[in-house]
């Protein structure tokens, strides 16, 4: 009847650590239309457009336009992100792709989506997708993996035929993500995370003069950098503890016996 309470009690305290650890590790709900959405694109990595996960980014261009978002991706999350292009009523075949970089201005691969695709001839529009890897909080210098910062999408056509060079085409961006949880975590983090100008920011508030600090990105995570500290792998090495103690107990309840026997004198 004691090992019973106890297990109830530490069921118990489980089932309430794993509450925060199941929210945690949900899809980030998608957001509304927002009348703050950008509506115009960049041009090259220095002027990419900055927008918020969950935000219908949308830019207006020509066929051969290199168009550029900027996004903040944390540790943890494994973002998602979509494109469409509306063509002009007439034109030839086209082929549309989407790559997203890293703070780095690596080349991340697509775990999975359509990056690149053909639109036939007098197609309306055109949808590009590319999920990335689970963003790490560590790696090693020589890998490519994910890493907390900015992440850059690029966004343009690489096949048409040179009468469609420069027609007009709308355009619409959107980037999501799912948080993985404890199952991607890493002994490890960065000392900051790759946002361009946070080298330049750190060293002047190091400085004992008055410099102004170089800001070239102002995006960050809603809840900040590193905000998904807690993950279902809290829940994990609590769950071990717990019933590594139970077995403990119920080990010396079922070998210690139930003491002298009352036939036998306390000398004896």
């Amino acid at each position: 009847m004691r090992i019973t309470h106890v297990l109830s009690a530490a069921l118990l305290t489980l089932g309430l650590a794993a509450g925060p650890a199941a929210a945690d590790s949900s899809p980030s709900p998608s957001a509304s239309e927002d009348s703050s959405a950008p509506t115009s694109a960049g041009t090259s990595f220095r002027t990419a457009t900055e927008i918020e996960q969950g935000q219908q980014a949308t830019a207006s261009g020509s066929t051969g336009d290199y168009l550029y978002w900027s996004f903040p991706a944390d540790a943890g999350q494994r973002p998602t992100v979509k494109a469409t292009v509306k063509l002009p009523d007439a034109h030839a075949a086209q082929t549309w792709q989407i790559d997203v970089y890293d703070g780095l201005r690596r080349r991340q691969a697509c775990q999975y989506g359509t990056q690149t695709r053909t639109a036939a001839q007098g197609s309306a529009s055109v949808g590009l997708s590319c999920t990335l890897r689970t963003v790490r909080s560590w790696s090693e210098q020589w890998a490519d993996d994910p890493l907390p910062g900015t992440y850059y999408i690029r966004l343009t056509v690489v096949n048409l035929a040179t009468a469609d060079l420069g027609q007009p085409i709308d355009s619409s961006v959107k980037v999501g993500s799912k948080d993985i949880g404890g199952s991607a975590a890493v002994d490890g983090s960065l000392a900051e995370p790759l946002v361009p100008g946070i080298a330049v920011t750190s060293k002047s508030d190091e400085s004992d003069g008055d410099s102004k600090s170089a800001v070239l990105s102002g995006i960050e995570p809603e809840d900040g950098w590193e905000s998904g500290w807690w993950s279902d792998r809290w829940v994990w090495t609590a769950l071990g503890g717990v019933l590594a103690a139970l077995a403990g107990v119920g080990g010396y309840a079922l070998t210690r016996g139930s003491g002298r026997p009352a036939r036998i004198p306390p000398g004896a």
